[in-house]
């Protein structure tokens, strides 16, 4: 059972008015593993994960979702009326949870010291924060997030991207995910799908960066910039990036 998919897609289709948002899709989700949906502008990506949390019903194929399973999900962006004050506590009991899940999710987070700020008073940063506390709230097997850096600076999108990891491990949780920011996808994500109204490719990042497809849609300097972050794992590193023992696998 702990081995079963947590979420599947199968031949998954939908258009639009004739055009074709998405085409036989098929994805399978595994417990802990971290999937990137990847692709341009327009190319469907918002639009699947819509499909996988049921938002939205395809037009043919299947989804699976495990039995019971608890998604936590975070969108692009919060739109609230800046007119109507509300502080980080407030919106975040709107989900009707516990005092004790909320002091927990935002310690995940690390922004317990805003619990009584108001929403329209803190940085992008810390909004995108809010929103993935809000996405922890039902202690989820999978967390579902689309562009989850979006309006953050360079070493705020670093320190969210290193954050995600953690709470994979900490939580034992699944990550679908959608990301414009290629070369964190590439050192961090588990399998890449290269999505442009179908999959393009798919699989490991060091494999989907050489394939053709994922280079005429990025370009061969993108795939050149992305190899400095690849390299083989015959060895660990501390926290301050030195050389240790090598001997340790990661499973």
């Amino acid at each position: 059972m702990s081995d079963s998919p947590l979420l599947k897609l199968d031949q998954v289709s939908l258009k639009h008015q004739q055009h074709n948002l998405l085409s036989d899709i098929s994805i399978s989700l595994a417990p802990r593993q971290i999937m990137t949906i990847i692709g341009p502008n327009g190319a469907g990506k918002s639009t699947l994960i819509k499909i996988a949390l049921g938002l939205i019903k395809p037009d043919s194929g299947s989804v699976f979702r495990r039995a019971n399973l608890r998604i936590g999900y975070m969108p692009q962006r919060l739109s609230l009326n800046p007119l109507m004050p509300m502080s980080v506590e407030r919106f975040l009991a709107m989900s009707r949870t516990r005092q004790q899940n909320i002091s927990d999710a935002l310690a995940r987070t690390g922004i317990s010291h805003l619990r009584q700020r108001p929403l329209h008073d803190i940085s992008g940063g810390e909004t995108q924060r809010v929103l993935l506390s809000r996405a922890l709230l039902c202690n989820p097997d999978l967390l579902v997030l689309d562009e989850p850096a979006q309006g953050v600076d360079i070493s705020g999108q670093t320190e969210l991207y290193e954050l995600i990891n953690n709470l994979r491990d900490t939580l034992g949780c699944a990550v679908l995910m959608v990301s414009h920011d290629l070369h964190w996808v590439m050192a961090q994500t588990d399998t890449v799908i290269c999505l442009n109204q179908h999959i393009c490719c798919h699989g490991h990042p060091e494999h989907v960066s050489n394939d053709p497809a994922y280079l005429s849609l990025f370009g061969r300097r993108h795939a050149e910039a992305i190899a400095l972050y690849q390299h083989d794992h015959d060895h660990q590193h501390d926290i301050h990036g030195n050389v240790v023992d090598g001997h340790h696998h990661h499973d």
